[in-house]
């Protein structure tokens, strides 16, 4: 039992230092009613909704069907490359950075084993990461920082996206620039005859019928992110129809998240009512959001910075910009990017520690050249 929450705590680091923080603050400010007004349920029910249908369509093999899709066109290293790091890239814009890298990552290594190309794991696996934390920053539904910030900042769709736009049109083209760096991208590769002849208890086929259904559930969750219908009518739909069809699907849900959030809102909702620190903390950020927002990422990673630092500035779309690029960096600046190296060492150990030096190069240098493209626009 004891080994079993260790466990738990080791994986859940974030979860368990807001806690311990929403309990200590709560010796501050004494629980009331006035905690329940501390959490945004909107975000709450709205993550449950996409977290669910996201899990649903991943289990019925959507996005390794996609995957495999693109790439029976492909016979050379650049092709490769390219297919795996874009599917991270575009696809993260609309099933999230988590369900991108937890997708995608484990099907590049099977793809470059199976090309006899795994002297390209790092730099592939590293740009994957780095897509997936950049491409999900251009909607609401990218990640959940950013779902956060749409729904307190009451900007609406387009206007969210637009925000998001010379962010992401830039990281999409320093992407395109790193991958002309690969070694051997003229190479040609024999992708097609090797990862499509495999057997069907080797691969996870789609059922048609359950994705649609999935799917019609993702459009009316997009439709409660454009603020056209009530979160709580679909969220009961959602949770109905998977109860229905296929209850182990809540099995898959990141509950965890959802409790990290309710321990952040409440350790700043506390904050907020201690003038004190109150006071210091809208004084140290005002104007000060983009900086403040990537330096807070690099030690407790943007979801956290996110919570913490939106109760202390009304400027979201700078506080935005500093978090979603402040999850370049560390390792921990996005906890996304922990999936992908968990992935990675799990099956290549010898590599983990080449593989946390060249991710943290090339972050620091993505984060460099993004940190100064916002100081001039700005």
């Amino acid at each position: 039992m004891k080994q079993k929450i260790l466990e738990f705590m080791k994986k859940e680091v974030v979860l368990v230092v807001a806690t311990v923080l929403a309990i200590l603050s709560a010796f501050i400010v004494p629980p009331t009613s006035a905690y329940w007004d501390y959490i945004d349920w909107h975000v709450l029910e709205l993550l449950l909704c996409l977290m669910t249908v996201m899990a649903g369509l991943q289990k019925c093999g959507l996005f390794d069907w996609l995957g495999e899709a693109l790439l029976k066109k492909t016979d050379r290293v650049w092709q490769l490359c390219f297919v795996l790091v874009m599917l991270c890239f575009f696809l993260s814009m609309i099933v999230t950075n988590d369900v991108a890298l937890i997708t995608f990552v484990p099907f590049a290594i099977v793809t470059l084993e199976k090309s006899r190309q795994e002297r390209l794991l790092i730099p592939v696996v590293v740009l994957q990461t780095i897509a997936a934390n950049l491409g999900s920053m251009l909607t609401p539904i990218g990640n959940p920082q950013n779902l956060y910030l749409y729904n307190i900042s009451e900007m609406d769709l387009m206007e969210f996206i637009l925000c998001m736009l010379p962010n992401t049109a830039i990281s999409f083209v320093l992407i395109m620039v790193s991958l002309l760096f690969v070694k051997g991208k003229k190479d040609k590769i024999t992708l097609n005859k090797i990862v499509y002849n495999q057997t069907p208890q080797e691969r996870q086929l789609v059922d048609k019928r359950q994705t649609v259904v999935y799917l019609v559930l993702f459009v009316l969750s997009l439709l409660v992110v454009a603020k056209m219908i009530p979160v709580e009518l679909v969220l009961g739909i959602v949770l109905i129809v998977v109860l229905l069809m296929d209850k182990s699907v809540l099995k898959k849900v990141d509950y965890c998240l959802l409790l990290t959030f309710i321990s952040f809102f409440i350790f700043t909702g506390n904050l907020g009512n201690i003038p004190a620190i109150r006071d210091t903390l809208q004084e140290l950020v005002k104007g000060r959001e983009l900086i403040i927002g990537i330096l807070a990422s690099q030690a407790i990673s943007n979801v956290p910075a996110a919570l913490l630092l939106s109760g202390f500035t009304s400027d979201y779309r700078a506080l935005l910009a500093g978090v979603n690029i402040g999850g370049l960096g560390t390792l921990i600046a996005s906890m996304a990017s922990l999936i992908s190296y968990k992935i990675l060492a799990n099956k290549y150990n010898e590599k983990k520690g080449k593989y946390f030096q060249w991710f943290t190069i090339v972050n620091i240098i993505f984060l460099i050249i993004l940190f100064a493209f916002n100081l001039w626009i700005s």
